[in-house]
């Protein structure tokens, strides 16, 4: 677990090869396309390297333009749009072969005190007994045809940095149609102390951001009983944003809510909410995804 951690941790430390361009890479995957999670932490550590360390990410909304290619590096070209008194906002584009792939921006906030009030946590049992998403995956393999384990994502090495425990797991195999909400409990697979990492929190705010990616867009698919190994349809994340609102530990475990408001037009609009063992409500993240089905 601790070796996958550290795959995700040097895939978050980015190369600075000019001023405010970064080159990230991906790391060795089945998968034809970079994860989307991955693109959008990899930019908010380039931003978070040009901005002080006093001010910290509240606010990042992105929009995925193409696939990127998981062979070749990215590079992550900042913008320092502006630094205010309170506030910095900062735009970064993401490329390769000279294309843009994918585009952010992000808001920093030195931290302050003011009004307060959240949401309450919905009330289900803890991440203790049950059963890893990566075991119920290891499981399904076991039983699936061998052209569709191909297609599944059930090698993919995104999901072994973070640990994934479904409080009501969805039947990707034979989905039917259920209400679009989802609970699920998600941590880092080690403790960052334990590994030497110095105490850094926006590097948890970054791997909160990749990891907001897993089960999201899933979500609105649910009323329709289709899960991602439908050979029909075809998805891809077109937008993601994430707000953060308090301090919290991925290495710690978070409950992550999520429900899906509407689907139409091909696209599946879902929403997040993280919670941390004590209550606190800690970010929240919206996502608009393709969930087109072909004939």
């Amino acid at each position: 677990m601790s070796k996958a951690l550290q795959q995700l941790l040097d895939v978050l430390s980015l190369e600075k090869i000019d001023t405010n361009i970064y080159r990230g890479v991906t790391p060795e995957t089945t998968n034809k396309r970079v994860f989307g999670g991955q693109v959008f932490a990899q930019a908010m550590r380039a931003a978070q390297d040009t901005v002080d360390q006093e001010r910290m990410v509240h606010s990042q909304h992105a929009y995925f333009l193409r696939p990127g290619d998981p062979m070749l590096p990215i590079l992550y070209e900042v913008d320092a749009i502006r630094d205010g008194g309170s506030f910095t906002t900062r735009r970064v584009v993401a490329s390769q072969r000279g294309k843009a792939i994918f585009n952010t921006e992000l808001s920093f906030q030195i931290m302050e005190s003011g009004l307060s009030h959240q949401a309450d946590m919905p009330n289900c049992v803890g991440p203790e007994g049950l059963e890893d998403d990566s075991v119920r995956w290891a499981k399904l393999a076991l039983l699936m045809a061998e052209k569709d384990k191909k297609r599944s994502s059930i090698n993919r090495p995104s999901l072994r940095p973070i640990q994934i425990r479904s409080v009501n797991p969805v039947d990707y195999q034979n989905p039917e149609p259920r209400a679009p909400e989802q609970l699920v409990w998600i941590k880092a697979s080690a403790s960052l102390k334990e590994m030497g990492v110095a105490e850094d929190p926006g590097l948890h705010r970054a791997i909160l951001a990749y990891a907001s990616d897993f089960n999201l867009m899933g979500t609105s698919m649910l009323p329709h009983g289709v899960s991602f190994m439908n050979p029909k349809l075809q998805p891809a994340s077109l937008d993601h944003c994430i707000w953060f609102h308090d301090e919290f530990k991925t290495d710690e475990w978070l409950l992550y809510v999520m429900d899906s408001p509407r689907s139409s037009h091909s696209r599946g609009l879902s929403r997040g909410s993280f919670f941390s063992r004590d209550g606190r409500l800690v970010a929240s993240t919206i996502q608009e995804g393709l969930i087109r089905l072909h004939q």
